[in-house]
């Protein structure tokens, strides 16, 4: 299996979480010793929002608060590869093509952001199409998707399967803004509508729920 694993910067960088980190670089590891392929794209959490207030208050333009953003997310990124050791790439994948030729080597793919106007959701569904993944599995920091905001809502319901479209319809921001936090953000919901690649939003506090969604156990919300 070709695997796409989004670990959202709301579960192991808000506040940063070294201990999930590691069980997340652990169970990558048997991952792909099970023979499966695997990137990892990693969030920059709250610390990315924090830098994007920062160049927002020094009167910076959107394209450049991004920029800050990526960078951060592009620092726990780095963690995380140097965590996982030799079964992890030389360096962060920073492309595309980077990420395909990391995978074409027989090594676990890294990254964090890609470029301006998108987030790490985004960049997830693009590596996901770029290297024709059997699947992405989100660790979020709710159950699963719900059919409305459950931070806000008590008699939210969680969903157990959904498709592109029902997805599409649960979501309030249609378009991007730096440090748009949402369950899976628009850019990345039209990438995977086009590619249709199989996603499961799971709780990312509990990481083996990556095993469970590989193993085809129920989990989480499946889309597809």
């Amino acid at each position: 299996m070709r695997l796409v694993v989004r670990l959202g910067g709301s579960v192991v960088a808000s506040p940063i979480n070294t201990d999930l980190m590691g069980e997340y670089a652990d169970l990558i590891k048997t991952v792909k010793a099970e023979g499966h392929e695997v990137a990892v794209v990693v969030g920059g959490g709250a610390l990315a929002r924090e830098f994007i207030k920062v160049a927002r208050d020094l009167g910076l333009q959107m394209e450049a608060q991004d920029e800050v953003a990526i960078s951060v997310s592009r620092i726990f990124a780095q963690l995380f590869l140097k965590r996982l050791g030799e079964c992890g790439c030389g360096k962060v994948a920073l492309t595309l093509d980077d990420a395909a030729d990391c995978l074409g080597e027989g090594k676990v793919v890294v990254m964090g952001g890609l470029k301006p106007g998108i987030t790490t959701d985004a960049v997830a569904a693009l590596v996901a199409e770029r290297i024709g993944a059997d699947l992405l599995v989100k660790g979020s920091d709710q159950e699963g998707v719900y059919d409305k905001d459950p931070r806000k809502y008590p008699d939210a319901v969680k969903l157990d399967r959904l498709t592109f479209d029902e997805f599409s319809k649960i979501f309030e921001g249609t378009v991007h803004t730096a440090g748009i936090h949402q369950i899976i953000d628009p850019e990345a919901i039209k990438v995977l509508k086009r590619h249709r690649v199989k996603v499961i939003v799971a709780n990312g506090f509990k990481p083996e729920n990556i095993l469970s969604a590989v193993k085809g156990e129920k989990v989480g919300t499946v889309i597809s």
